[in-house]
């Protein structure tokens, strides 16, 4: 099975137009990936090819359009490859000696801005020598950099090991999705509502990477439909640490699992995983400021097409409505495109994510926390809606005391 993008580190590569940026991704991937051309401009899209950079496995490799594109087309290009900062993780600079210059000083500027690791490449280096000014320029304010010649393949794997060296601690380190809510030799039961958009013989992505990462961490893991959890829970002979929804059976799991076992959702366990917890169980209280009339914006990861009783653009605008007593305007979106006037809404309500990279998420909460705009996901607003907030908290000691804390003041 592929692993999904979520898992996968994100390497941009940036650069100029005709830098060898989709050289060097096909030098490093061995593979004709993107098309090579002596025309400047070939890469239009950003290019993704997912491989495995041993020893640090599953990667995704992002080739970019020239950031000094020109004419109408130059500029939706170059706009494109500014979104892939979103969601890079690991970034990298193509250019050369002769070359560089502006458009290099402001790649690393935007780096910097955002806090993500990078290195520069200086490609054709059978053509152009070393610049002593450059290199000690980069040695001064410590920037990882190396030689390659894309053509004549040398310096690939010294690139690949600059790669290595430089993959943020936070990709290695990642926390779990709930295994340290469960602990080893303990167990947990997930209920897993089939419905119209689960696919037949499959389950959907965040409830199978939360059954492997009990696995991985040596915990029990109990899958059920929701007419069989108080059954499954009256075979147990100690309660399990953890019972997980699907949001969308939140009731009918709040009212079948006792109250000394802790419950959440699978999208708030991905609300932490995937993003900033903390920070949308603030949006999903901002809930109880929305009036008749104001503006929602409800965003989804993935492009799926909606079918019958879709949560995003069904059920969550239902639920908030009867929430808030009367009709609110709201916006859906699909995919890595973001709105530019997100100032517009009152809220926004985003997907659990699990098709992207954290990165991408959390690009996503700074640019609302800048434009003071709330940001919430779809479980935390359903419990939030449905009035057991507090009851999915609780696993989550420092989320539940951000909302008790307006009660005690």
């Amino acid at each position: 099975m592929r692993t999904p993008k979520t898992f996968r580190l994100h390497i941009g590569i940036f650069g100029r137009r005709n830098a060898g940026k989709s050289s060097i991704l096909n030098a490093l991937t061995q593979q004709n990936v993107s098309i090579v051309s002596e025309i400047a401009g070939t890469t239009t899209d950003p290019v993704e090819k997912p491989m495995e950079l041993l020893p640090l496995g599953p990667v995704l490799f992002i080739d970019t359009a020239g950031i000094d594109d020109v004419g109408v087309l130059g500029v939706k290009r170059i706009q494109k490859t500014l979104q892939i900062f979103d969601r890079t993780d690991l970034g990298v600079i193509v250019s050369n000696f002769n070359d560089w210059g502006e458009y290099e000083h402001q790649l690393i500027e935007e780096f910097k801005n955002r806090e993500i690791p990078f290195i520069v490449v200086f490609n054709k280096s059978d053509i152009h020598g070393e610049n002593i000014d450059i290199v000690s320029q980069l040695d001064s304010v410590k920037i990882k950099y190396t030689h390659t010649s894309a053509i004549k393949a040398t310096g690939i794997t010294e690139l690949r090991q600059l790669l290595l060296k430089t993959v943020p601690n936070d990709f290695i380190n990642r926390p779990t999705i709930l295994a340290d809510l469960v602990g080893p030799g303990e167990a947990a039961v997930l209920v897993v509502p089939i419905d119209k958009e689960a696919p037949k013989g499959r389950l959907i992505l965040p409830q199978v990477q939360s059954i492997r990462d009990l696995l991985d961490n040596d915990s029990f893991c109990t899958v059920v439909k929701e007419r069989e959890l108080r059954e499954a829970l009256s075979l147990f002979n100690k309660p399990p640490k953890l019972v997980v929804t699907d949001s969308q059976a939140f009731l009918k799991v709040a009212a079948d699992t006792p109250a000394q076992i802790p419950m959440t959702s699978f999208s708030i366990l991905f609300a932490r995983f995937q993003g900033d917890l903390n920070e949308m169980v603030k949006g999903a209280m901002s809930i109880d400021k929305l009036k008749t009339g104001d503006k929602v914006l409800i965003a989804e990861a993935c492009s799926h097409h909606p079918i019958g009783e879709d949560i995003g653009t069904v059920k969550i605008p239902r639920w908030l409505t009867q929430y808030v007593g009367g009709k609110l305007q709201i916006d859906s979106i699909r995919g890595h495109d973001f709105p530019e006037n997100i100032s517009d809404y009152k809220l926004i309500i985003h997907c659990g994510a699990c098709m992207w990279n954290r990165r991408e998420m959390l690009s996503r909460i700074i640019k609302a926390k800048q434009a003071d705009v709330p940001i919430t996901n779809y479980g935390l607003t359903i419990a939030y809606s449905l009035g057991i907030f507090e009851r999915a908290l609780q696993p989550f000691p420092a989320a539940l005391d951000i909302y008790k804390r307006p009660y005690e003041d």
